[in-house]
């Protein structure tokens, strides 16, 4: 993050009075306001720093924070708590020995500085904090994550280049470490947690591992048998319709379900569920015909 010099950018100094830092702010915002300055980028981004740049220094609790931390100001309640720590560490280290133990000042300072980055052997430095973990959703289709593909993905101006496993699930969170917020004080940068949200796919229905899906059959493949053809995530598939099938019939396609997230070359199955559409518009041919059969089938 770059530092940005809030006194600098009211154009006052560290001294300022809470009066003439207001004076200032408010003349620059007339000046920089977007109504005055329309369609200007630079005018509105000098416009969000004096703002920002009051709402720090305008308020005391949040001024004296600043001139202590600097760009850090926001972790200034994480800095304090790291220092009565260290505090703590070290007068448990002079009650040790006083109570005649083999651990000194500079042993509480060292396991301090294990936990918090601050510096051992005594010598007493800022603390080191792991930067900010960054959120993110990625929306993709049913057949986006059926293979694995490579994506590029744009995160605070910066280019991310990932692969996606085939089979992520709708919810799974990935997370990419060191793509996070830079590290305070030489800290680790965070992660970077990317929520996969998983949109519907208008002919199949995903449960787990297993896809489902329903296709229509005539009456007469139903009562007669015959082929079909019927649509997979891996292409077509022809398959046989069994004599006198029944309406929501289910037929099951082993290995033709989804890819096992990150188990190359295992599927699940998909499941078919025939629905019969009875023939409308008869001619008054085909009503005698069913007439005739409806006679026959009474018999």
């Amino acid at each position: 993050m770059d530092f940005i010099d809030y006194y600098k950018v009211l154009g006052v100094s560290k001294k300022a009075t809470e009066a003439e830092i207001k004076k200032a702010y408010r003349k620059l915002a007339r000046k920089y306001h977007p109504d005055v300055n329309p369609n200007d980028k630079e005018a509105e981004k000098k416009f969000k720093e004096i703002n920002e740049a009051n709402e720090v220094l305008s308020n005391a609790e949040n001024r004296k924070k600043y001139d202590k931390y600097g760009k850090d100001w926001k972790h200034a309640e994480e800095f304090e708590k790291a220092e009565r720590q260290q505090q703590q560490y070290q007068q448990q280290g002079r009650s040790y020995q006083r109570a005649g133990t083999n651990f000194t000042e500079e042993d509480f300072s060292d396991f301090f500085g294990s936990m918090f980055g601050g510096a051992g052997g005594g010598r007493r430095r800022a603390s080191s904090f792991r930067g900010q973990d960054y959120n993110a959703e990625l929306q993709l289709s049913l057949k986006d994550v059926y293979k694995t593909h490579k994506r590029t993905l744009t995160v605070n101006d910066k280019n991310i280049r990932l692969t996606i496993p085939a089979g992520v699930k709708n919810g799974q969170v990935i997370k990419i470490k060191g793509h996070g917020g830079e590290g305070i004080q030489g800290g680790p940068k965070g992660d970077l947690n990317i929520t996969f949200i998983i949109q519907n796919d208008p002919k199949f229905r995903r449960d787990e591992n297993n896809l489902y899906t329903t296709v229509d059959l005539d009456l007469y493949k139903a009562m007669l048998g015959g082929e079909e053809i019927i649509n997979t995530f891996d292409g077509k598939v022809k398959l046989k319709v069994k004599p006198e099938t029944s309406n929501l019939t289910k037929v099951k396609l082993k290995g033709k379900g989804f890819p096992l997230y990150k188990q190359e070359g295992k599927f699940g199955d998909l499941f078919i569920t025939y629905k019969i559409k009875l023939p409308t518009n008869l001619s008054n041919k085909e009503k005698e015909l069913f007439k005739e059969l409806s006679k026959l089938r009474s018999k």
